[in-house]
């Protein structure tokens, strides 16, 4: 069999839906599946061992300069790639128009979820199969249920398997006593305070674990050099692409995280880790996995899902949902989730 995936982002979506691709591989032996991606995020699909053929696209970068991508002819060459090969089945995993727009490009049977499931409900209309997948639910299990309408087979009732190839994470080298803080997010609702993290790397410190800081853009180059500043133990570590920030994750022995797509890719690598969410919704979208420690705000106005918080009426003050979250706090969470940590840090988090 082979299937046509849409999923062309985010980070923390493409995660969610290695387990449907997982089910389906147990499901059908010999599965092929080519999933469409964004081309900025092209090497994650690549993950999976069930995955043939990536199939790169470039909507967001079109979106910018829509004259020039007109004049270079990229979508048209991108359409008679696509057009080659003939589907099974056609899955949108997405449900917004963009994607139904691309499912509507490919040879096959186009399924997607129905106008009642779909984020964007007009969606389901181009889709010829249309499944009832209840929004209430968290996003691994909604792809794991339309994965197994679409295909035909029973939706399984176990935990969630992201099925990732190990091989694809190779250690870089920074030891195995390091604790990765995973602190950058687009939101600013989202961000923990510099002086928390600078608090918690304190912490780690004084039960003998090194910190390693992730960072890519320069905003988080930025944040992370201002969280190890006089820190010997705190290190930025620039990482170049997100198999080399998971490459990163999965030779620590835990993560703290705030709500962002390496939070998810420390749940996929199995690394014990302390989300903190403040703005968004646990039950939607948090962390799934074993050792996941979801410390969610219990304030009255969160989740609020706003970009913006509108209780401190100052965008650069931290939302107080987080804020208030302490380093103490997240260290005791976090000896709770990995019993190795406990007996270098009694003294640290009494």
């Amino acid at each position: 069999m082979r299937v046509l995936l849409i999923k062309m982002s985010s980070i923390g979506d493409i995660i969610h839906t290695f387990p449907a691709v997982t089910d389906a591989a147990r499901a059908f032996p010999g599965l092929q599946v080519d999933w469409v991606v964004e081309d900025g995020l092209q090497e994650m699909p690549a993950w999976h061992p069930a995955v043939d053929r990536v199939v790169p696209i470039g909507l967001r970068r079109w979106r910018r300069n829509p004259l020039k991508t007109l004049r270079s002819g990229g979508p048209a060459s991108w359409r008679r790639a696509l057009g080659r090969t003939p589907y099974d089945a056609v899955i949108d995993a997405q449900g917004l128009y963009k994607s139904a727009m691309v499912a509507g490009l490919a040879d096959g049977p186009r399924h997607g979820f129905d106008m009642a499931s779909a984020r964007e409900p007009m969606a389901a209309l181009a889709h010829r199969h249309r499944h009832r997948v209840p929004k209430g639910h968290h996003a691994v299990w909604r792809l794991r249920r339309l994965f197994a309408a679409a295909l035909g087979y029973d939706e399984p009732s176990t935990l969630p398997d992201y099925g990732l190839n190990p091989h694809a994470f190779v250690p870089n080298g920074e030891g195995n006593r390091h604790i990765a803080f995973l602190h950058g997010t687009a939101w600013r609702t989202k961000r923990w305070t510099v002086d928390r993290w600078r608090g918690l790397a304190r912490l780690a410190g004084e039960a003998g674990l090194a910190v390693t800081l992730p960072w890519h853009a320069d905003e988080d180059r930025r944040r992370a050099a201002r969280i190890a500043d006089g820190l010997a133990h705190v290190r930025p570590v620039r990482t170049d692409s997100l198999t080399a920030a998971g490459s990163l994750i999965r030779g620590a022995v835990a993560a703290v995280a705030v709500d962002t797509g390496l939070g998810h890719l420390a749940a996929a690598l199995g690394v014990p880790t302390v989300s903190l969410y403040g703005p968004t919704a646990t039950a939607l979208t948090g962390t799934v996995g074993e050792r996941q420690d979801h410390f969610a705000s219990d304030k009255p106005c969160a989740p609020c899902r706003n970009r913006i918080c509108t209780m401190t009426g100052n965008l650069r003050a931290p939302p107080p949902c987080l804020a208030e979250m302490t380093e103490r706090q997240v260290w005791a969470r976090l000896v709770a989730l990995n019993g190795a940590l406990s007996s270098d840090s009694d003294r640290s988090a009494g």
